[in-house]
């Protein structure tokens, strides 16, 4: 046997993975498979499935020919580092590939199909989204075949991918979501997030559990999901098990929620605005709180929208509890480092990353700095965002003859979509922005809330109504195309990585961490749902937002 071949990837794997993604592409370029694509709702990537699976193939061909060229030879780093770790990485990608574009859309497409029968869309109450799926496709792979040899050395890349993901996050938010906020909700938010963190991490020394799994606990149950639990993952340096128990624990505690939460807070009465601000803060997963404000007011939009705030609020705090949770595994574990020594020598540089992508975000870099994910209003006079001529007539029409139920702010923005053909300020404004921005933002909301009336069975207008009112808001929505770039590399890192990670948790890690994590989620979670509960009810008493 030749010097260092068995610490080679065998040549077959790369070659087969390779020809899977050059036919992808060829087929996808060729148009044969653009009827199934629509199907699924993901022909729009199509562009991105073509070079993907072009770069992805002949960097799997050429590394093929160099396994094979060095096979006898003596291995170096450039074999460790690169060679024997682009197999495995082209394996992921391939997997990242089926479950971003067939098995999550499928899972989609049969939700929708049982919602009648279950009366509820199993895909998003179970949250069966790409990240969701990655992990467990990882782990079904790792406990029933096994790692593929020609995989290992790529899979230990994931951490490393989901590290850019979390830096690429920061470009999502910025210093607009907390202006939108008062002040007191930014206490009460960082209150409970600090709070949840000190609980968990003191539920963990009564309940005698690894410092890292308090940790990374901690963070998850504290913050924001799965993005705090990656983050703060290599602080406390969890392993893959704990964090699989992490966001396992997160996931299944939003379930309960977006059960519980709607059916309490329209028991006790709740305004729209408290149980978003209740959402926002005890529910920890994104989806799980937009699904439980829909829930709970699928009229009135405000709902959705102060709890995504409070929400994405948390996010913001994330910095912050990697900060504390270093000085806290710092002393844990018998270092004792000044604060100086946490900033400079032990602060991970991905998270000054994210940072750093946060700030740009906040100064306008990448959108207007009134963003809100990237996405910003543009309410200027444009022919391009206007309603089509069909459309235009449609809306004369319902404002000749009347839409019954109509508010009368309503049936002005009607009118004056008729009158100006667009969403926008009155045109003698145009020179004044803040009269002319304000004017447009009350027309939206009157449309929008056309739409949310129509769509909860308060009023009643005819299909060609709606979707010319939806035609006209859509087209004030702008995404910056910067944002949307970062978002999309970000969401293939995670999927990436979440693949590799969930390839790294076996049964007998996950048996190792016990079942008291569970438990220590469970006694956090829902003390801080009582508790803002409470503080919602007493302290939140009409719109934060404006």
């Amino acid at each position: 046997m030749a010097h260092g071949e068995l610490d080679r990837p065998g040549c077959a794997p790369v070659w087969i993975v390779s020809v899977i993604m050059l036919a992808y592409a060829a087929l996808v370029q060729s148009g044969a498979v653009t009827d199934a694509l629509k199907y699924l709702h993901v022909h729009k990537e199509m562009d991105t499935m073509v070079i993907l699976g072009y770069v992805g193939g002949i960097l799997g061909v050429v590394t093929g020919v160099l396994l094979n060229a060095r096979r006898d030879k003596a291995i170096t780093n450039f074999d460790t580092f690169v060679i024997n770790t682009i197999p495995g990485i082209l394996f992921i990608v391939l997997l990242a590939m089926t479950i971003r574009w067939f098995a999550e859309p499928l899972v989609v497409i049969a939700s929708k199909g049982l919602e009648g029968a279950f009366g509820f869309s199993m895909y998003k109450v179970l949250n069966l989204n790409y990240v969701v799926l990655g992990i467990l496709v990882g782990i079904i792979i790792t406990n029933t075949w096994g790692i593929p040899h020609f995989a290992a050395s790529g899979v230990k890349t994931a951490r490393f991918v989901l590290k850019m993901g979390v830096i690429l996050l920061g470009a999502r938010y910025s210093f607009a979501e907390l202006a939108k906020l008062g002040m007191t909700s930014v206490w009460m938010i960082g209150f409970f997030v600090l709070g949840t963190v000190f609980m968990v991490l003191w539920l963990g020394r009564i309940f005698n559990q690894p410092k890292s799994m308090s940790g990374v606990l901690s963070a998850g149950m504290g913050v924001c999901g799965v993005s705090a639990t990656v983050a703060c993952a290599p602080v406390v340096r969890a392993r893959c098990s704990e964090m699989a128990y992490t966001i396992g624990t997160i996931l299944g505690f939003g379930v309960l929620c977006m059960f519980a939460f709607p059916t309490i807070g329209k028991i006790v009465g709740m305004t729209p605005t408290q149980f978003g601000a209740w959402a926002g803060t005890g529910i920890l997963n994104s989806a799980q709180v937009a699904a439980a404000c829909l829930a709970y007011n699928a009229v009135d939009i405000k709902t959705l929208k102060v709890g995504e705030i409070f929400n994405i609020t948390r996010v913001l705090f994330l910095p912050v509890i990697v900060l504390v949770l270093a000085m806290w595994y710092g002393r844990e574990v018998g270092q004792k480092l000044s604060f100086k020594e946490v900033v400079i020598d032990k602060f991970p540089l991905f998270i000054l990353g994210f940072l750093l992508l946060f700030l740009m975000s906040s100064v306008g870099l990448f959108s207007p700095p009134s963003h809100y994910k990237g996405k910003y209003l543009d309410f200027s006079y444009s022919q391009r965002t206007e309603v089509t001529p069909e459309e235009l007539e449609v809306v004369k029409g319902a404002v000749a003859q009347g839409v019954p139920g109509l508010h009368m702010e309503e049936a002005e923005a009607l009118s004056d979509l008729a009158h100006q053909r667009q969403l926008a300020g009155n045109f003698a404004d145009k020179d004044n922005s803040a009269v002319y921005d304000t004017t447009a933002r009350k027309r939206m909301d009157a449309l929008e809330s056309i739409l949310a009336r129509a769509k909860g069975k308060e009023i009643a207008i005819s299909a060609e109504l709606k979707s010319a009112v939806n035609h006209a808001v859509k087209q004030v929505h702008k995404k910056s195309k910067t944002i949307v770039a970062l978002t999309d590399a970000m969401m293939w890192f995670f999927a990436y990585g979440l693949i590799g990670l969930g390839m790294q948790i076996t049964r007998k890690a996950i048996a190792q961490a016990g079942s008291w994590p569970l438990a220590i989620g469970l006694i956090s979670g829902v003390t801080k749902a009582t508790l803002s509960f409470l503080v919602v009810i007493l302290f939140v008493k009409e719109v934060v937002l404006k």
